[in-house]
């Protein structure tokens, strides 16, 4: 099992059952909450386990007494080497260092898969991230959602999840009907018309000019001088199809691909917006009614409508919401109910929106809609991850407006200046709520202060040392299988024991990482990890006992090679769970 953790929670679930058939401790005890992890102080051990403190009362037992005889129990393995009983109760232990040569063989044997989990049990989940209207081409802000939700994707695949990656968007409404307006009105500028400024409103970007360039080079001047019935729906729907393939071109740029394309007007046109409605109303659940004014807000000569309302308030929400405006259109909430009707038909209980934080409550007026059309079904999830501002600059300062997109820095701007590696690693460098200030010159900056370059740093620092070795030892098999094979038992300085001891935790941190939805602990870990084996090359450069590579020490190179092919695996393991290639070599 490459989660060693988990190796040793069930060897204390095995003691507390020899010890219940013993009669030590009652039988039938719930081990549901024991855990065994770091403890907070790492001083204390590489292990601790809560398992006397949340048994003794069930067990009839003083914890710290429940405790002790734990303790005496792990004393007997093997593969431990020192066992002590902390504070009322808690087991901490240390294990033996041919515990870590194990770790090291597993993370070789496992490549980059090491740190995959079963925990998700092939749970469906679909995450939907991006969905950007296709109203122009992505820029910065919509790029760090698609960073945050792709990764959380490959991160819940790795923790065992079975994933479903969707884009979905609006393709009715407002927007659409001002970009159908700007696509024609540039469609009689590619044909010769001097149309002067585009008009307040209107999407300004030079990009509308290649969107009607193209719709000439198909269609001619068929749209000139015909009613705008005939010429609107034709520009629509080519204006939304040709800017669904400029994003889909753009998220390739940063290797991100969407398993499902859902849109607003499929959900209209096929029936699922009215099923959806009347599922709720054959639940007694629509009712004619009149909400009361907003709550904090005077406003001036205000008067009740009827309105087609839903009982949300029945499922937790503080008022009732209106699915239709006074009108008797659709409300802007429907699509979405719709939407999300949609995802219980094919039938996902859990469901993920990554959103930007304008959408912030988003989640509070689509949950009991949710609540309502799953009515008996069980387990059924919904959870929003927020997604904060991103700034960009460029030596500190502000950058500059783009004239291609009109008022925007693209995506591919941002894939040009400075590479889909740093863009998706550096999109990552703080909790998706946060804002985030991407400055091109830090992310392309080769020192310890720029994540990206110091992650990458590290893992150009292995192959080289891999390369070296090679040079050294030409007739040497330097591949993961064979340094498996190396006599592990010459790791035993703290700085190498620490550096196994951290990689040990890249699985228990893929788990944790993927429960709280927090894909950006990936790039925290990878920090980390690249810190300790700077520190322990540096420490290197100063104590020649401590280098990798000893020309008339075959073993001791060998056993070193191991653990430093270890960590080239762990780092290229965590960045492929961010969609980030790793480098072999660096480049100034």
């Amino acid at each position: 099992m490459s989660n060693i953790f988990h190796a040793y929670k069930d060897k204390v679930g095995d003691i507390l059952s020899k010890m219940a058939a013993n009669g030590d401790i009652p039988q039938g005890l719930d081990m549901s909450r024991v855990t065994v992890e770091p403890p907070k102080d790492a001083t204390h051990g590489d292990m601790a386990t809560n398992a006397a403190m949340v048994l003794s009362k069930a067990a009839g037992k003083n914890p710290r007494q429940l405790g002790e005889a734990l303790a005496g129990k792990l004393k007997e393995l093997p593969e431990i080497r020192e066992v002590t009983v902390a504070g009322p109760g808690f087991v901490n232990f240390r294990l033996a260092d041919a515990e870590w040569a194990s770790t090291l063989r597993t993370i070789l044997s496992d490549g980059i898969y090491y740190g995959d989990s079963k925990m998700g049990k092939r749970e469906k989940v679909v995450i939907e991230y991006v969905s950007a209207n296709p109203t122009g081409p992505m820029h910065a802000g919509h790029v760090r959602g698609a960073v945050i939700g792709d990764t959380l994707a490959n991160l819940l695949k790795k923790a065992g999840y079975d994933v479903t990656k969707e884009y979905y968007f609006n393709d009715a409404g407002n927007q659409i009907d001002v970009l159908t307006q700007t696509a024609y009105l540039r469609y009689r500028e590619a044909l010769g018309e001097d149309i002067g400024a585009i008009p307040e409103g209107l999407y300004p970007g030079e990009y509308m000019k290649d969107v009607a360039q193209a719709m000439v080079a198909r269609d001619g001047k068929q749209w000139l001088g015909v009613a705008e019935t005939a010429w609107a729906p034709a520009m629509r729907d080519f204006a939304v199809e040709y800017i669904m393939g400029m994003i889909r071109d753009d998220l390739d740029l940063i290797g991100i691909h969407h398993d499902v394309f859902s849109n607003e007007r499929v959900m209209i046109e096929d029936g699922t917006l009215e099923k959806s409605f009347k599922t709720l109303h054959d639940k007694g659940l629509i009712y004619q009614g009149t909400l009361p004014p907003p709550k904090g807000k005077e406003m001036e000569g205000w008067e009740p409508v009827e309105l087609t309302l839903f009982r949300s308030s029945n499922f937790g929400d503080s008022s009732d919401r209106p699915l239709k405006k006074r009108d008797g259109s659709w409300a802007y909430i429907m699509p979405d109910i719709a939407y999300h009707y949609n995802k219980l038909q094919r039938g996902f209980k859990w469901m993920i929106n990554v959103l930007g934080k304008d959408h912030q409550g988003y989640e509070e007026k689509i949950r009991p809609a949710v609540a309502a059309l799953a009515e008996g079904a069980k387990d059924i999830r919904l959870n929003v991850v927020y997604c904060g501002m991103v700034k960009l600059f460029k030596n500190g300062e502000p950058v500059k407006l783009s004239k291609r997109s009109g008022n925007i820095i693209t995506l591919r701007e941002l894939v040009e200046e400075v590479g889909a590696g740093s863009v998706r690693f550096f999109m990552m460098t703080r909790t998706p709520d946060s804002e985030l200030d991407f400055d091109f010159t830090k992310v392309v900056e080769q020192s310890k202060d720029n994540p990206v370059f110091y992650v990458q740093y590290a893992h150009a620092r292995c192959a080289s040392v891999l390369r070296n070795a090679k040079e050294m030892f030409p007739d040497a098999d330097l591949s993961p299988a064979a340094l498996g094979k190396a006599n592990l038992a010459r790791i035993s300085s703290a700085d190498e024991l620490q550096l196994v001891r951290f990689m040990a935790g890249w699985p228990r941190a893929v788990e944790a990482a993927a429960e709280a939805h927090e894909p950006h602990r990936v790039a925290f870990y990878l920090h980390d990890l690249a810190s300790e084996f700077h520190g322990f090359w540096n420490k290197g450069r100063d104590d020649g006992t401590l280098r990798f590579l000893h020309e008339n020490d075959r073993e001791l190179s060998m056993a070193r090679l191991a653990l430093v092919s270890a960590v080239k695996t762990v780092i290229a393991s965590g960045l492929a769970v961010m969609g980030v290639p790793p480098v072999e070599e660096m480049h100034g």
